[in-house]
């Protein structure tokens, strides 16, 4: 019922909000003459918190319109190239010369667990002057019907090699956060099974490998509960009238309250901080409504898959230990002899502790030593490793050089159109 509580509150308040919008607006209107006023900016702060604070977030777009190749800037196409019932493939299709053909293709697997794909804009952008680039984009299981199945651990490791399987020879695959298990384990069953379309190379960012290591916050709640009360307190049905009327799932508003309990004084001081610049008029209140227009937006899990998650990497360690199975199979980390591999962390990771990415280079036994690379990244946390300054001034460059040094052809052969569905078009 707690998800249908949280529906009907949401609904309640909606009148609530549309009337603070209105009078809002009719604050800061620079017509008012109250608008110029310390009261009026005050009461058009206060109006504006209480609609962002009471609204939901809808899934933001990642508004990638152009990049910068060399001293030429060229425009970006996004298109969904792929497509199953939980989770679309994007393609940010550059406009770019013939002679820009041979640059690596890069799959970017987005994390799934809570927040959308675009919480790696920063990461695409980054990477677009450097490669042909792609990004799962999952769906929303609240709006996935019934109808169209189950999605478990099993279901995701089968997508990461179809999309492989579609995007063909000499792909280059990057993880972040969550995926880094699902796409090491995707490579060792492709290579267990000498797919000649195993990926070049993987790169695993901020992964929760082995979660034994320097253990966290969140890796200490799976330790002290059992999956029985993960699966009496934080699954629920999806309330109707939404498409997945029914389908029970790991709420995306429940991440995200533990997200922010993780750091709840740092975000009630950037709220404060917001409404004080609001007030005097000053400061930078777009880079405020940016970033939480971003974070504030989330979506729910299937509750198998989240399941699955919480039980094979946080409470049974299952991949570093070599008991992890996918469709009935041990999964063989030393089966993966021609995937190079990176690994980077953040020296401050909160979510994935230092190491516990890191684990992926003792347990991928059978990889050359000039096939594998480990990066730690100085004064920065979980989001540091894929976004911000620092990721694009020190750890970008290094992906786009380990990802050329391990192209296995010049070439490469054209992608098909595909519409819902995964048909040729």
């Amino acid at each position: 019922m707690f998800y249908q509580l949280y529906e009907l509150n949401h609904a309640a308040m909606a009148p609530f909000r549309a009337a603070a919008d209105i009078m809002r607006f009719a604050y800061a209107n620079p017509l008012n003459p109250f608008s110029h006023t310390p009261f009026g900016r005050t009461m058009a702060a206060s109006l504006e918190m209480f609609e962002r604070t009471t609204r939901r977030y809808g899934k933001p777009e990642f508004g990638l319109k152009q990049t910068t190749i060399g001293d030429q800037t060229v425009s970006v196409r996004e298109e969904i190239i792929w497509s199953r019932p939980f989770c679309n493939l994007l393609h940010f299709a550059r406009n770019v010369p013939a002679a820009r053909s041979n640059d690596p293709r890069i799959l970017i697997v987005a994390p799934m667990s809570g927040h959308y794909a675009t919480l790696l804009r920063g990461t695409v952008e980054a990477l677009l002057p450097s490669a042909d680039v792609y990004i799962t984009d999952w769906i929303d299981a609240r709006m996935v019907p019934m109808t169209e199945g189950t999605f478990d651990f099993d279901d995701y490791v089968d997508y990461v090699i179809e999309m492989l399987h579609f995007l063909g020879h000499d792909t280059h695959v990057i993880a972040v956060c969550q995926p880094s298990v699902p796409v090491l384990a995707a490579a060792a069953v492709m290579e267990e099974a000498n797919d000649p379309l195993s990926p070049s190379s993987m790169t695993l960012m901020g992964g929760p490998i082995d979660t034994r290591i320097n253990p966290t916050a969140v890796n200490k709640l799976a330790q002290e509960r059992s999956l029985q009360w993960f699966s009496d307190n934080v699954i629920m049905n999806v309330p109707w009238p939404q498409p997945g009327f029914m389908r029970p799932v790991y709420p995306g508003f429940l991440q995200l309250s533990g997200f922010m309990s993780m750091n709840l004084d740092r975000h009630v001081v950037a709220h404060k901080e917001f409404f004080m610049h609001l007030v005097k008029n000053d400061g930078e209140p777009e880079k405020h409504r940016d970033f939480y227009d971003e974070y504030l937006a989330v979506m729910d899990l299937t509750a198998e898959f989240y399941l699955q998650t919480v039980e094979q990497v946080f409470m049974k360690h299952s991949l570093p230990k070599g008991e992890l199975m996918h469709r009935g199979k041990r999964v063989d980390p030393a089966a993966i002899r021609k995937v190079a591999l990176l690994t980077v962390e953040g020296e401050n990771d909160d979510i994935s502790g230092v190491g516990q990415t890191k684990a992926a280079q003792t347990i991928c036994v059978n990889i050359p030593d000039d096939m594998r690379m480990h990066y730690l990244q100085p004064d920065v946390g979980h989001y540091g490793v894929f976004n911000g300054s620092r990721f694009r001034r020190e750890i970008a460059p290094r992906i786009v050089n380990f990802v050329r040094q391990h192209s296995r052809s010049v070439v490469k052969p054209t992608i098909p159109r595909v519409i819902k569905g995964g048909r040729t078009a």
